[in-house]
């Protein structure tokens, strides 16, 4: 399937928007998300069948030629098998018409995306750690999520509910002004729209087209250097030597007395075991909503503090220089995982990436990942052999020079900009 690409001088942005939906729209939101899941499943087990089948007859000694041909898992294929077998399938025959074509189509399409995916990195085609053929997903660990991408996908007039296939009209919980206006301009066009649950809430995203308006930077002609880090979240020096700190705000440790006292609250109710069949008590419900209401809440203020430092970066240098970290080998350190999750320094670069790219046409470099920023020194240029993480100051054995080592990263990081 081709990848879409917008036209000349727009670019596809999403607009999300909390939803407020009543009890019969809820209802309706998770069953177009389980039929999603359904659908998935069928399609994971429909190819597998096939693995199976010839496994089983090779065991036979049957020959090369005479077993069971391979299905195929692109999505006109599957999408062509299932609508043949819906009908009379006992899955799916007795309620598929309640849902929209949409919700099978979501299943299906990240069904055809995950084998193609597991096909590529057993190739050796696809980048990073190798992946295994797809599983079925748990109807209670599942993420709700459908995605629309024909019918009716619009956002009303009133500015306070939004239309999507067989929902229908759905309140939300903030002005979508800034979609409704560049739609009526012309200057966005709504391409789909994906309903998801998370953090306790339904979101929508809306996927457009929109017209690129680019906004000047405050210093177009100065770079910045960003260095980030545990003890503080990110130290920035500009190419005029000018260094600034940006504390950790440790949304986590912050909460985590709080976490304790519900955790200690959850485990003290009738939780659910899958191996003796008990279910939850509603005390338990309550009391996990509670905890998780804390986790959600933290996630929220680390989302709300990332895009506020990105904006802010973004709207001022012309040129932002940040590190290659392997975040993933990072967080297999015990000592230091904890906080460098809360701190986020993927989102941080993701942020700037198409920050600085989309919104103001200007350019983010990533230093190399084996850039030795902290063993280099910023005055003369000299590299240590080693510097151990426990040494907090940078001290130069050829011009003596003594500076922190987070600024010395972070003045090392500028100049690549040069």
């Amino acid at each position: 399937m081709k990848k879409f690409r917008p036209q000349p001088g727009f670019v596809v942005q999403a607009y999300r928007f909390a939803l407020d939906p009543n009890a019969a729209q809820e209802h309706a939101l998770r069953s177009h998300c389980g039929a999603a899941r359904a659908a998935y499943n069928w399609a994971v087990g429909w190819v597998e069948a096939s693995w199976w089948q010839r496994r089983a007859e090779e065991s036979y000694g049957i020959a090369e030629e005479q077993l069971t041909q391979w299905r195929p898992w692109s999505l006109p294929s599957l999408r062509k098998a299932f609508n043949e077998g819906k009908h009379t399938d006992p899955r799916f025959a007795a309620w598929w018409e309640e849902n929209s074509k949409e919700a099978y189509s979501t299943g299906l399409a990240n069904a055809a995306a995950a084998f193609d995916n597991y096909a590529k990195s057993k190739q050796g085609k696809r980048r990073g750690r190798k992946m295994g053929a797809p599983r079925f997903k748990s109807k209670r660990k599942a993420r709700l999520s459908c995605r629309f991408t024909t019918g009716t996908i619009r956002v009303e007039a009133g500015g306070r509910h939004v239309t999507l296939p067989r929902l229908g009209t759905i309140r939300v919980h903030e002005p979508t002004v800034k979609l409704l206006d560049r739609v009526r301009a012309g200057t966005a066009r709504i391409l789909s729209a994906t309903v998801r649950h998370e953090r306790g809430r339904w979101f929508v995203s809306f996927q457009a087209e929109v017209e690129r308006d680019l906004d000047r930077v405050a210093r177009p002609d100065a770079s910045v250097g960003i260095d980030l880090g545990v003890k503080t979240l990110a130290v920035m020096a500009d190419s005029t030597g000018e260094i600034r700190t940006v504390p950790n705000p440790n949304h986590y440790d912050r909460a985590r007395k709080q976490l304790r006292r519900a955790s200690r609250t959850v485990s003290r109710r009738q939780r659910p075991d899958r191996r003796t069949g008990q279910k939850p008590s509603k005390r338990w419900e309550k009391a996990n909503a509670a905890r998780n209401k804390v986790h959600h809440r933290v996630a929220d203020l680390r989302e709300d503090a990332l895009h506020k430092l990105t904006t802010a970066v973004a709207a001022e240098y012309g040129t932002v220089v940040i590190e290659d970290l392997n975040v993933a080998g990072m967080l297999r350190n015990r000592r230091l995982a904890r906080r460098i999750a809360d701190a986020g320094f993927g989102e941080i670069r993701r942020h700037l990436d198409y920050k600085t790219r989309q919104r103001h046409a200007t350019r983010t470099i990533v230093a190399d990942r084996w850039y030795p920023s902290s063993k280099t020194c910023s005055g003369c240029g000299a590299v240590k052999a080693k510097l151990p993480l426990h040494i907090r100051t940078y001290e130069c054995d050829a011009c003596h020079l003594v500076i922190d080592r987070d600024d010395n990263a972070a003045l090392n990081l500028a100049a690549l900009a040069a």
